[in-house]
Protein backbone atom coordinates (compact mmCIF):
# COMPACT_ATOMS: atom_id res chain seq x y z
CA UNK A 1 0.00 0.00 0.00
CA UNK A 2 1.36 3.37 -0.99
CA UNK A 3 -0.16 6.84 -0.56
CA UNK A 4 0.51 9.56 -3.12
CA UNK A 5 -0.75 13.09 -2.55
CA UNK A 6 -2.16 14.68 -5.71
CA UNK A 7 -3.38 17.86 -4.05
CA UNK A 8 -2.75 19.31 -0.60
CA UNK A 9 -4.25 22.82 -0.64
CA UNK A 10 -7.45 23.94 1.06
CA UNK A 11 -10.15 25.70 -0.94
CA UNK A 12 -8.19 26.91 -3.95
CA UNK A 13 -5.08 25.76 -5.81
CA UNK A 14 -1.80 27.60 -5.42
CA UNK A 15 1.41 27.62 -7.45
CA UNK A 16 2.77 24.79 -5.32
CA UNK A 17 -0.34 22.92 -4.21
CA UNK A 18 -3.40 21.64 -6.07
CA UNK A 19 -6.71 21.09 -4.28
CA UNK A 20 -7.70 17.83 -2.59
CA UNK A 21 -6.78 14.49 -4.10
CA UNK A 22 -5.06 11.41 -2.70
CA UNK A 23 -4.19 8.09 -4.35
CA UNK A 24 -3.95 4.80 -2.46
CA UNK A 25 -1.92 2.38 -4.59
CA UNK A 26 -2.42 -1.37 -4.22
CA UNK A 27 0.40 -2.82 -6.34
CA UNK A 28 -0.38 -6.41 -5.35
CA UNK A 29 -3.77 -6.01 -7.03
CA UNK A 30 -2.67 -3.91 -9.99
CA UNK A 31 -5.08 -1.12 -9.06
CA UNK A 32 -5.39 2.11 -7.11
CA UNK A 33 -8.12 4.07 -5.36
CA UNK A 34 -8.69 7.82 -5.32
CA UNK A 35 -9.86 9.85 -2.32
CA UNK A 36 -11.41 13.19 -3.35
CA UNK A 37 -10.99 14.76 -6.75
CA UNK A 38 -10.57 18.51 -6.81
CA UNK A 39 -10.18 20.52 -10.00
CA UNK A 40 -7.04 19.57 -11.91
CA UNK A 41 -6.62 16.17 -10.27
CA UNK A 42 -6.28 14.38 -13.60
CA UNK A 43 -3.43 16.72 -14.54
CA UNK A 44 -1.67 15.64 -11.36
CA UNK A 45 -2.34 11.99 -12.26
CA UNK A 46 -0.80 12.50 -15.72
CA UNK A 47 2.34 13.89 -14.08
CA UNK A 48 2.57 10.95 -11.67
CA UNK A 49 3.28 7.26 -12.21
CA UNK A 50 -0.40 6.40 -11.81
CA UNK A 51 -2.37 4.87 -14.67
CA UNK A 52 -6.00 5.84 -15.21
CA UNK A 53 -6.57 2.35 -16.56
CA UNK A 54 -5.91 0.96 -13.07
CA UNK A 55 -8.23 3.32 -11.18
CA UNK A 56 -11.12 1.21 -9.87
CA UNK A 57 -12.65 3.08 -6.91
CA UNK A 58 -13.14 6.73 -5.97
CA UNK A 59 -14.16 7.84 -2.48
CA UNK A 60 -15.54 11.38 -2.07
CA UNK A 61 -15.72 12.95 1.39
CA UNK A 62 -18.19 15.77 0.63
CA UNK A 63 -19.59 17.94 -2.11
CA UNK A 64 -17.53 21.11 -1.74
CA UNK A 65 -15.96 22.14 -5.03
CA UNK A 66 -12.34 21.73 -3.98
CA UNK A 67 -13.09 18.03 -3.46
CA UNK A 68 -15.29 17.21 -6.50
CA UNK A 69 -14.87 19.71 -9.34
CA UNK A 70 -12.33 17.44 -11.02
CA UNK A 71 -14.50 14.34 -10.91
CA UNK A 72 -16.66 14.71 -14.06
CA UNK A 73 -13.65 15.38 -16.25
CA UNK A 74 -11.65 12.56 -14.70
CA UNK A 75 -14.49 10.10 -15.28
CA UNK A 76 -14.89 11.23 -18.88
CA UNK A 77 -11.18 10.67 -19.50
CA UNK A 78 -11.22 7.46 -17.49
CA UNK A 79 -13.95 6.06 -19.70
CA UNK A 80 -11.43 5.89 -22.52
CA UNK A 81 -8.79 4.26 -20.33
CA UNK A 82 -11.02 1.80 -18.48
CA UNK A 83 -11.53 -0.52 -21.44
CA UNK A 84 -15.12 -1.22 -20.41
CA UNK A 85 -14.21 -1.94 -16.77
CA UNK A 86 -16.62 -0.40 -14.28
CA UNK A 87 -15.42 2.35 -11.95
CA UNK A 88 -17.12 2.60 -8.55
CA UNK A 89 -17.66 6.02 -6.99
CA UNK A 90 -18.65 6.41 -3.33
CA UNK A 91 -19.85 9.56 -1.60
CA UNK A 92 -22.63 11.44 0.21
CA UNK A 93 -26.19 11.84 -0.99
CA UNK A 94 -26.35 14.26 -3.92
CA UNK A 95 -23.17 13.04 -5.59
CA UNK A 96 -25.02 11.00 -8.20
CA UNK A 97 -27.34 13.92 -9.01
CA UNK A 98 -24.32 16.17 -9.47
CA UNK A 99 -22.64 13.74 -11.88
CA UNK A 100 -25.83 13.11 -13.86
CA UNK A 101 -26.32 16.86 -14.29
CA UNK A 102 -22.76 17.27 -15.52
CA UNK A 103 -23.12 14.43 -18.00
CA UNK A 104 -26.54 15.58 -19.20
CA UNK A 105 -25.52 19.17 -19.90
CA UNK A 106 -22.25 18.26 -21.59
CA UNK A 107 -23.60 15.34 -23.63
CA UNK A 108 -20.94 13.19 -22.02
CA UNK A 109 -22.97 10.55 -20.21
CA UNK A 110 -22.98 7.99 -23.06
CA UNK A 111 -22.47 4.52 -21.65
CA UNK A 112 -20.26 5.49 -18.72
CA UNK A 113 -18.96 2.35 -16.96
CA UNK A 114 -19.52 4.11 -13.61
CA UNK A 115 -21.54 3.00 -10.61
CA UNK A 116 -22.27 5.57 -7.90
CA UNK A 117 -22.81 4.41 -4.30
CA UNK A 118 -24.39 6.68 -1.68
CA UNK A 119 -22.56 5.98 1.57
CA UNK A 120 -23.98 5.60 5.05
CA UNK A 121 -22.06 5.23 8.32
CA UNK A 122 -20.49 1.79 8.53
CA UNK A 123 -19.08 -0.57 5.93
CA UNK A 124 -18.83 0.89 2.44
CA UNK A 125 -16.96 -1.83 0.57
CA UNK A 126 -15.45 -5.20 1.41
CA UNK A 127 -13.76 -8.03 -0.44
CA UNK A 128 -11.25 -10.77 0.38
CA UNK A 129 -8.46 -8.22 0.86
CA UNK A 130 -9.89 -5.02 2.32
CA UNK A 131 -12.72 -3.46 4.30
CA UNK A 132 -13.56 0.21 3.73
CA UNK A 133 -15.78 1.95 6.26
CA UNK A 134 -16.88 5.53 6.87
CA UNK A 135 -18.22 7.77 9.61
CA UNK A 136 -19.77 11.27 9.45
CA UNK A 137 -17.37 14.07 10.32
CA UNK A 138 -18.20 17.59 11.54
CA UNK A 139 -18.16 20.10 8.69
CA UNK A 140 -20.53 22.61 7.12
CA UNK A 141 -22.09 20.04 4.77
CA UNK A 142 -22.54 16.26 5.15
CA UNK A 143 -19.01 14.88 5.17
CA UNK A 144 -17.54 11.41 5.65
CA UNK A 145 -14.13 10.22 6.70
CA UNK A 146 -12.87 6.85 5.45
CA UNK A 147 -10.94 3.97 6.97
CA UNK A 148 -9.26 1.29 4.85
CA UNK A 149 -8.42 -1.88 6.76
CA UNK A 150 -6.44 -4.64 5.10
CA UNK A 151 -7.46 -8.09 6.27
CA UNK A 152 -4.94 -10.07 8.31
CA UNK A 153 -2.74 -12.43 6.30
CA UNK A 154 -1.91 -16.03 7.13
CA UNK A 155 1.78 -16.35 7.99
CA UNK A 156 4.22 -17.60 5.36
CA UNK A 157 4.59 -21.38 5.09
CA UNK A 158 8.21 -22.51 5.54
CA UNK A 159 8.54 -24.72 2.48
CA UNK A 160 12.28 -25.34 2.89
CA UNK A 161 11.86 -26.53 6.47
CA UNK A 162 9.03 -28.88 5.47
CA UNK A 163 11.27 -30.36 2.76
CA UNK A 164 14.12 -30.75 5.25
CA UNK A 165 11.80 -32.74 7.51
CA UNK A 166 11.07 -35.06 4.60
CA UNK A 167 7.47 -34.01 3.96
CA UNK A 168 6.60 -34.83 0.34
CA UNK A 169 5.13 -31.90 -1.61
CA UNK A 170 1.45 -32.18 -2.38
CA UNK A 171 -1.73 -32.36 -0.28
CA UNK A 172 0.26 -32.66 2.97
CA UNK A 173 1.63 -29.15 2.42
CA UNK A 174 -1.91 -27.81 2.33
CA UNK A 175 -2.72 -29.41 5.68
CA UNK A 176 0.45 -28.03 7.23
CA UNK A 177 -0.33 -24.54 5.88
CA UNK A 178 -3.67 -24.73 7.68
CA UNK A 179 -1.85 -25.55 10.92
CA UNK A 180 -2.92 -29.19 11.02
CA UNK A 181 -0.80 -32.05 12.33
CA UNK A 182 0.17 -34.81 9.89
CA UNK A 183 1.71 -38.26 10.34
CA UNK A 184 4.45 -39.31 7.95
CA UNK A 185 4.86 -42.94 6.75
CA UNK A 186 7.71 -43.41 9.23
CA UNK A 187 5.38 -42.48 12.11
CA UNK A 188 6.69 -39.00 12.77
CA UNK A 189 4.13 -36.36 13.68
CA UNK A 190 4.63 -32.92 12.14
CA UNK A 191 2.77 -29.99 13.68
CA UNK A 192 1.84 -27.50 10.95
CA UNK A 193 1.77 -24.65 13.46
CA UNK A 194 5.54 -24.99 13.76
CA UNK A 195 5.98 -24.45 10.03
CA UNK A 196 3.81 -21.35 9.56
CA UNK A 197 5.10 -17.93 10.48
CA UNK A 198 2.94 -15.71 12.74
CA UNK A 199 -0.18 -14.09 11.29
CA UNK A 200 0.54 -10.77 9.58
CA UNK A 201 -1.63 -7.94 10.83
CA UNK A 202 -3.41 -6.06 8.08
CA UNK A 203 -2.44 -2.45 7.54
CA UNK A 204 -4.84 0.39 8.34
CA UNK A 205 -5.19 3.81 6.73
CA UNK A 206 -7.57 6.63 7.72
CA UNK A 207 -8.49 9.76 5.76
CA UNK A 208 -10.25 12.63 7.57
CA UNK A 209 -10.98 15.74 5.50
CA UNK A 210 -12.77 18.17 5.98
CA UNK A 211 -13.66 18.35 9.66
CA UNK A 212 -13.11 20.04 12.96
CA UNK A 213 -11.99 17.86 15.88
CA UNK A 214 -14.57 15.11 16.54
CA UNK A 215 -14.91 11.64 18.07
CA UNK A 216 -15.55 10.12 14.65
CA UNK A 217 -12.06 11.12 13.49
CA UNK A 218 -10.56 9.39 16.51
CA UNK A 219 -12.60 6.25 15.84
CA UNK A 220 -11.63 6.14 12.16
CA UNK A 221 -7.96 6.59 13.08
CA UNK A 222 -7.94 3.98 15.86
CA UNK A 223 -4.58 2.10 15.68
CA UNK A 224 -4.09 3.28 12.08
CA UNK A 225 -0.66 2.81 10.57
CA UNK A 226 -1.16 6.11 8.71
CA UNK A 227 -3.67 8.83 9.49
CA UNK A 228 -4.09 11.57 6.89
CA UNK A 229 -5.88 14.47 8.56
CA UNK A 230 -6.67 17.96 7.40
CA UNK A 231 -4.80 20.82 9.10
CA UNK A 232 -6.26 23.84 7.37
CA UNK A 233 -5.25 26.31 10.08
CA UNK A 234 -2.59 27.00 12.67
CA UNK A 235 -3.61 27.05 16.33
CA UNK A 236 -3.19 30.82 16.25
CA UNK A 237 -6.18 30.88 13.87
CA UNK A 238 -8.32 28.48 15.91
CA UNK A 239 -11.29 30.87 15.77
CA UNK A 240 -11.26 30.63 11.97
CA UNK A 241 -11.05 26.86 12.19
CA UNK A 242 -14.02 26.62 14.51
CA UNK A 243 -16.08 29.06 12.47
CA UNK A 244 -15.46 27.18 9.20
CA UNK A 245 -15.52 23.76 10.87
CA UNK A 246 -11.97 22.90 9.90
CA UNK A 247 -9.07 21.64 11.98
CA UNK A 248 -5.89 23.20 13.27
CA UNK A 249 -2.62 21.27 13.23
CA UNK A 250 -3.06 20.91 16.99
CA UNK A 251 -6.48 19.29 16.55
CA UNK A 252 -5.10 16.83 13.98
CA UNK A 253 -2.29 15.87 16.35
CA UNK A 254 -4.76 15.37 19.21
CA UNK A 255 -6.77 12.97 17.02
CA UNK A 256 -3.63 10.95 16.20
CA UNK A 257 -2.58 10.86 19.85
CA UNK A 258 -5.97 9.75 21.18
CA UNK A 259 -6.40 7.16 18.41
CA UNK A 260 -2.95 5.64 19.07
CA UNK A 261 -2.13 6.05 15.39
CA UNK A 262 1.36 5.13 14.28
CA UNK A 263 1.91 8.17 12.08
CA UNK A 264 0.14 11.38 11.05
CA UNK A 265 0.33 13.30 7.78
CA UNK A 266 -1.12 16.80 7.61
CA UNK A 267 -2.84 17.98 4.43
CA UNK A 268 -5.46 20.50 3.19
CA UNK A 269 -3.25 23.45 4.13
CA UNK A 270 -4.67 26.98 3.88
CA UNK A 271 -3.10 29.08 1.09
CA UNK A 272 -2.44 31.79 3.69
CA UNK A 273 0.50 29.75 5.00
CA UNK A 274 3.37 30.08 2.55
CA UNK A 275 7.11 30.65 2.96
CA UNK A 276 7.73 34.31 3.70
CA UNK A 277 4.47 34.84 5.58
CA UNK A 278 4.34 35.10 9.41
CA UNK A 279 3.12 31.49 9.60
CA UNK A 280 4.42 28.81 7.22
CA UNK A 281 3.60 25.14 6.63
CA UNK A 282 6.68 24.26 8.69
CA UNK A 283 5.12 26.08 11.65
CA UNK A 284 2.04 23.84 11.33
CA UNK A 285 4.32 20.82 11.27
CA UNK A 286 6.17 21.87 14.41
CA UNK A 287 2.86 22.69 16.11
CA UNK A 288 1.62 19.15 15.50
CA UNK A 289 4.92 17.50 16.40
CA UNK A 290 4.84 19.16 19.81
CA UNK A 291 1.85 16.89 20.55
CA UNK A 292 2.43 13.97 18.19
CA UNK A 293 6.10 13.66 17.14
CA UNK A 294 5.51 11.14 14.34
CA UNK A 295 4.01 13.79 12.08
CA UNK A 296 4.82 14.84 8.52
CA UNK A 297 3.23 17.51 6.33
CA UNK A 298 2.21 16.56 2.81
CA UNK A 299 3.10 18.32 -0.41
CA UNK A 300 1.93 17.50 -3.93
CA UNK A 301 3.42 14.24 -5.26
CA UNK A 302 4.68 13.24 -1.81
CA UNK A 303 4.47 9.45 -1.49
CA UNK A 304 4.75 7.18 1.54
CA UNK A 305 4.37 3.45 2.12
CA UNK A 306 1.73 2.26 4.55
CA UNK A 307 3.99 -0.07 6.51
CA UNK A 308 3.01 -2.50 9.23
CA UNK A 309 4.16 -1.15 12.57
Amino acid sequence: MQITFLGTSAGVPTRARNVAGLALRLPQRGEWWLFDCGEGTQHRIIRSQLSLGQLTRIFITHLHGDHIFGLPGLLATGKLAAGGRRTHVYGPAGLEDYLRACWQHTEAQGSFPVEVHTVEPGEVFADEGFIVSCLPLVHRVPTFGYRVAERDHTGKFQVEEAARLGVPSGPLYGKLKRGETIILPDGRRIDGRQLVEPMQRGRKFAYCSDTTYCDASVELARDADVLVHEATFAQQDEELACRSKHSTATMAAQVALEAHAQSLILTHISPRYVPGNPITPNDLLQEARAIFPRTEIAYDFFSIEVARC
